[in-house]
C-alpha cells in the first residue's frame, strides 16, 4: 500500500494505443499523465503504482501555477517490479499543504489477456477484427497508466484517446471533441477527448476503442447505448438488454433516491471477456454471451440471466461507484449489495421470475454449502488483505452471495422501509467517497434509533458484526418438549475432531410459523434460550417451522417429534409449508446427514410425500442430493440402484408426464417458466437414467425427428438428455449423425458443448474407443476438447474402463500435448470408481512408472481420499439401501 503522503486530486491523462486493423502484433501502448497532488506531509520522495509499464521522461514536479520556486526536479525514477511501485527521488522536498503535479511518460505492451488495458480478436460479418478494451479490478489500473491505484484514493480524470480513424474510442464519461493528431512517420490519428469525470476510484476507470454498432434510447436524461459486433446489432441481439437497462436504472433510483450522477451509460459487448460483467462507472463491460438473446427466443430463462447480470452491474452504480469501501477487506459491501439489488432489478423489469424462490435457490442455498467448507469471514481486518493475489481470491461466492444473503437477512428484520430509508442516508452522506462496514451500520442503527415499531435486541453493529465477522454461520437445533433453542457453529462433526471448540454465537433473528399460522419475529442471543410459545401439545397436529421462506442466513435441526410431525404434514397436505421452506425443509436435513448431525435415513423419510410435491425448483434439490451429478454411473453400478429406481420413479412420475406432456404437445407454453427451464433438464436426466420407458421413447423419438430434418430442433430445456439418450439408444448411425452435426461449421457453441457430451452416451464400446481415437487424431478438436472428451467417457456407465485404457496406452502420445493437467482431471474422475484396492495398485504402478516424484506424491494424497470416500459412500449406501427395501412399496 502506498504511504499516505501525496494525495491525488486530478488526473490528466493521455492513451495511445499503437493499433492498425488489420496489422499484425505484437502491440504496444504509450501515454502521459500529469497528476495534480496534494502533499499532506514533506517528503523528498514521491510514491505511486506501476506494474509492467516502462516509464521515462519524469520531468520535474511543479506547483499548479508554476510559481517560481515550486519546482522541484526529479533525480531519479526508480521501478520496483516486486511491490508494484515507481518511486520519484526528488532533489528537494515537497511541502505539506501545497499542491504539485507529476509527470510522467510511459509505455506498455497490449496483450490478449484480459487484464488491464488488452487486445481482443474476433469475427463480425465473415472479417476478422480486433479491439482494445480495459479491466482495472482490483489493480490493474497501474498496469495502465502509474496512478494511485487503491479505491480510496479517489480523483477526477481528464482522458483523450489516440486512435486508429477507423475506430470509436469510448471512456467514462461522454467524447466532447475529436480532432486529428500525425505520428513521427506523419500518418493521421484521431484523438478523442472525454469530458471531466466525477471522483472517482481509479479500479473503475476504462477505455474502449472497437468498430463496433450501437442501439441507444435515453431514460430521464441517461443517454444509454450498447454497444456489440455490427452483426449482432443489425440482427437485433441486443434489444432486450437495451429494453430492461432504463427501466431498472429508474427503478434503482427510485428506491434508492438518490439520482444516477452521470449524463451517459454505455454497455459493451465483447465477444471474449474475463468476467460475466464489470461495473466501470459509464462504462459497463460485459461478456457477449452475458448481454445478447436471439429475438426469437421467448423463454424467460435467457432473458432472466441477461437481467440478473445487467441489473448486477447497474446496482454498483450506486453501491461500488458512487459509495466504495475503503479498502479491498470490505469488498461484499460492493459485491454483496449490489448481487441484492441484482435479484430485486431482476424481478422488477421480469415480473414473471419469483423473487424468493429464485434467491433461494440461486443464491442462499449454494453459498450455506459452500460457507460451511471455506473458513473465511466476510469482512476481514484490513491488514489481512495485502498482495493482489489475496485480493483476487476474495470475488467468490462468499463476498458475493453470503453478502447478498445477510443484506436480505438484514432487510427482512428491519422491514424494506427501513432498510432503504437506511442505505439512502447512507448513499447520500459518502457520495463521492468512501466508506466501511461500520458506516453503513452507523446509518441503519440512525433509522432505528428515529422510530419505535421495530425494536431489535442489541445495537446493529453487534448484530451485524456476529454474521460479518465470524466465519462460517449457526445451526439452530430445537427440542419442541421444552421449547429450547439451541445454536452452535455448522461444521462437519463426521472429519472434525471434538476438541475443536465452536464457541462463536450470533444474534439471529428467528422467523416461525405455529400449525400454518406466522408469529411475531423473535430472537435467538446466546448460545441457548427457552421459548415458552414454541412448546407443543401431544396432538400430532402440532407442528413448528423455523426461519420461514428462509428469511435468516442458518440451517435448522429438528428434534424426532418435530421432524414426525412435518413428514405427516407433507404426506397429506404439502401445500400447508410454502414452497420455499419445503426446499429449505429438505436441502437443511440433506446438510445434516452430510455433515453427520442427523442419520441418513432421516432425510429419506422427508422424500416419502414428493408424489405430491409439483414444483420443480425442490425437485431439483432433493435429485441433487440423491444424485449428485458426478456420481450417476458410481450409483448406476451399485445393487442400491434397482431400489432408487422404483422408490423414485413412483414419486417422479406424477411430475414428469405434467412437463412431459408440454414437451410433446406445446413447449411453448412454458415461456414463463422459469425453473423448468432451468431444472427440468435434471428431471428428465434422471428419468431415463432410471430407465422410465417413457423418457428413453420421447428421446429417440425427438432426436430420430431431428435426425429426419435437422430443422425439427429438440426443445433446448432437454437438449442434452435428449442426444445422449438418442445416442444411448441407437446405433451407429444415431452416433455418426451426432459426429456429422457437430461438424457443422454453423452450430452455436453450446449445441457443440452438448454434442460432444451426447456422444460419450453411447452405449457400445467399440464406438467409446473410436470416440477416443478420434479425440486424439482429428485435426478438428483443440487440446482442451480431448480432454473433454476423455472425462466425458470417463464418467459413463462403461466408459471408465475403456477411458482408462485408452489413456493408459497412449499415455506417451497425450502427455506430450497435454502435459499433466489432463491425467489430474482423468485421474480425480478414476478416483470415484476406485472400488477394490487392486484398482487402486494398479493406479498407483501407473503413476509410480509416468510421474515425477512430486508429482506422485500429491496423486497419492488424491488416491487415499479417494478411497476414503468410496469407503465412506459404501457404508452410506449400505444403510440407504436397506431403508430403501423396507420403503420401496409405500
Amino acid at each position: 500500500r502506498l504511504p499516505r503522503h501525496l494525495l491525488p486530486l486530478h488526473y490528466d491523462l493521455e492513451l495511445w494505443p499503437r493499433v492498425r486493423p488489420g496489422q499484425a502484433g505484437p502491440f504496444a501502448f504509450t501515454g502521459q499523465v500529469n497528476i495534480t497532488v496534494l502533499c499532506l506531509q514533506d517528503t523528498d520522495t514521491a510514491v505511486l503504482h506501476s506494474a509492467g509499464l516502462r516509464s521515462h521522461g519524469a520531468a520535474a514536479v511543479r506547483g499548479p501555477l508554476s510559481e517560481p520556486g515550486a519546482t522541484v526536479e526529479v533525480a531519479r525514477l526508480r521501478q520496483e517490479e516486486a511491490d508494484e511501485v515507481a518511486v520519484l527521488e526528488l532533489r528537494g522536498r515537497l511541502r505539506a499543504g501545497s499542491r504539485y503535479v507529476l509527470q510522467l511518460g510511459f509505455q506498455g505492451r497490449l496483450e490478449e489477456d484480459h487484464d488491464g488495458l488488452f487486445l481482443a480478436r474476433y469475427t463480425d460479418r465473415g472479417q476478422s477484427s480486433m479491439l482494445i478494451a480495459s479491466q482495472m479490478e482490483p489493480t490493474y489500473a497501474r498496469r495502465v497508466y502509474p496512478c494511485f491505484d487503491e479505491p480510496a484514493m479517489k480523483a477526477t480524470f481528464n482522458t483523450r484517446i489516440i486512435h486508429d480513424p477507423s475506430y470509436v474510442a469510448l471512456s467514462n464519461m461522454p467524447a466532447i471533441d475529436v480532432s486529428e493528431v500525425k505520428d513521427e512517420n506523419g500518418s493521421l490519428w484521431t484523438v478523442t477527448t472525454f469530458n471531466t469525470s466525477l471522483k472517482m476510484s481509479t479500479y473503475l476507470t476504462a477505455f474502449v476503442i472497437c468498430d463496433f454498432d450501437y442501439v441507444t434510447r435515453t431514460e430521464r436524461g441517461n443517454e444509454i447505448r450498447i454497444w456489440a459486433r455490427k452483426e449482432a446489432v443489425k440482427n437485433g441481439y441486443v434489444d432486450y438488454a437495451l429494453n430492461i437497462t432504463g427501466p431498472i436504472f429508474s427503478f434503482l433510483e427510485d428506491i434508492l433516491n438518490v439520482s444516477y450522477p452521470l449524463p451517459k451509460t454505455d454497455l459493451v459487448a465483447l465477444p471474449d471477456f474475463g468476467a460475466g460483467g464489470m461495473e466501470n462507472w459509464g462504462l459497463m463491460i460485459f461478456q457477449e454471451a452475458a448481454l445478447m438473446n436471439l429475438p426469437s427466443d421467448e423463454f424467460t430463462g435467457r432473458k432472466a440471466m441477461i437481467a440478473f447480470i445487467v441489473s448486477h452491474e447497474l446496482g454498483h452504480q450506486w453501491f461500488g461507484n458512487l459509495v466504495t469501501m475503503n479498502w479491498w477487506n470490505d469488498l461484499w459491501l460492493n459485491e454483496g449489495l449490489a448481487s441484492y439489488f441484482e435479484y430485486l432489478g431482476a424481478t422488477f423489469v421480469e415480473p414473471k421470475l419469483s423473487l424468493d424462490k429464485i434467491f433461494y435457490s440461486h443464491v442462499v442455498q449454494p453459498v450455506l454449502r459452500e460457507d460451511s467448507e471455506i473458513a473465511r469471514s466476510l469482512s476481514e481486518s484490513e491488514d489481512k488483505i495485502k498482495g493482489s493475489f489475496s485480493l483476487m481470491s476474495l470475488f467468490d461466492d462468499i463476498t458475493y452471495s453470503k453478502g447478498a444473503s445477510i443484506t436480505w437477512m438484514l432487510s427482512g428484520f428491519l422491514t424494506e422501509k427501513l432498510f432503504i430509508r437506511a442505505l439512502t442516508s447512507y448513499l447520500k452522506e459518502f457520495s463521492f467517497s468512501n466508506a466501511n462496514q461500520d458506516d453503513l451500520w452507523t446509518h441503519i442503527q440512525m433509522v432505528v434509533d428515529a422510530q419505535d415499531e421495530v425494536q431489535l435486541p442489541a445495537p446493529v453493529k453487534q448484530i451485524m458484526d456476529s454474521w460479518t465477522c465470524q466465519n462460517g454461520f449457526p445451526v439452530l437445533t430445537l427440542n419442541l418438549t421444552t421449547g429450547t433453542i439451541r445454536q452452535e457453529q455448522f461444521f462437519n462433526k463426521n472429519n472434525r475432531k471434538s476438541t475443536d471448540s465452536y464457541n462463536n454465537t450470533w444474534i439471529i433473528p428467528i422467523s416461525w410459523m405455529r400449525n400454518g399460522s406466522s408469529q411475531p419475529l423473535t430472537w435467538l442471543d446466546k448460545s441457548s434460550k427457552t421459548f415458552p410459545e414454541m412448546q407443543v401439545s401431544e396432538s400430532e397436529y402440532d407442528w413448528i417451522l423455523l426461519n420461514v421462506n428462509l428469511s435468516g442466513y442458518y440451517r435448522v435441526n429438528y428434534d424426532q417429534i418435530n421432524l414426525k410431525r412435518l413428514i405427516h404434514l407433507l404426506e397429506n397436505d404439502p401445500k400447508a409449508i410454502p414452497a420455499v421452506s419445503r426446499f429449505q425443509l429438505i436441502d437443511d436435513v440433506f446438510a445434516l446427514t452430510d455433515f453427520g448431525y442427523v442419520p441418513i435415513e432421516t432425510a429419506l423419510e422427508l422424500t416419502k410425500y414428493l408424489a405430491r410435491e409439483d414444483e420443480l425448483f425442490v425437485w431439483n434439490v432433493v435429485l441433487l442430493n440423491l444424485i449428485p451429478d458426478n456420481l450417476e454411473s458410481t450409483l448406476k453400478n451399485h445393487e442400491v440402484y434397482p431400489l432408487i429406481k422404483k422408490y423414485l420413479l413412483k414419486r417422479m412420475l406424477p411430475i414428469y408426464h405434467y412437463y412431459a406432456g408440454f414437451i410433446r404437445q406445446n413447449v411453448d407454453a412454458l415461456e414463463d417458466d422459469y425453473f423448468a427451464q432451468v431444472y427440468l433438464e435434471k428431471l428428465f436426466t434422471t428419468a431415463c437414467w432410471l430407465g422410465l420407458q417413457d423418457c428413453l421413447d420421447l428421446s429417440s423419438e425427438l432426436y430420430a425427428k431431428w435426425r429426419d430434418n435437422p430443422e425439427n430442433k429438440i426443445p433446448f430445456l432437454i437438449r442434452r438428455t435428449v442426444c445422449c439418450y438418442g445416442v444411448a439408444m441407437g446405433s451407429d448411425k444415431e452416433w455418426n449423425f451426432a459426429w456429422e452435426m457437430y461438424n457443422h461449421t454453423d452450430a452455436a457453441e453450446e449445441d457443440k458443448d452438448i454434442l460432444l457430451y451426447a456422444m460419450s452416451c453411447a452405449k457400445e464400446s467399440w464406438l467409446l474407443y473410436r470416440y477416443l481415437q478420434y479425440g486424439l487424431s482429428e485435426p478438428l478438436f483443440s487440446s482442451n476438447c480431448t480432454s473433454v472428451i476423455i472425462s466425458h467417457v470417463v464418467t459413463g456407465d462403461i466408459g471408465h474402463r475403456i477411458a482408462w485404457e485408452f489413456v493408459t496406452e497412449n499415455w506417451s502420445l497425450l502427455s506430450q500435448g497435454y502435459g499433466h493437467e489432463l491425467l489430474h482431471d482423468v485421474l480425480k474422475v478414476m478416483g470415484r470408481f476406485v472400488r477394490t484396492d487392486l484398482q487402486i495398485q494398479e493406479l498407483q504402478v501407473f503413476y509410480n512408472a509416468t510421474l515425477e516424484e512430486d508429482e506422485r506424491e500429491a496423486i497419492t494424497v488424491l488416491l487415499e481420499s479417494a478411497k476414503l470416500e468410496n469407503t465412506e459412500r459404501r457404508k452410506l449406501l449400505i444403510k440407504v439401501g436397506s431403508w430403501l427395501e423396507k420403503n420401496v412399496d409405500d
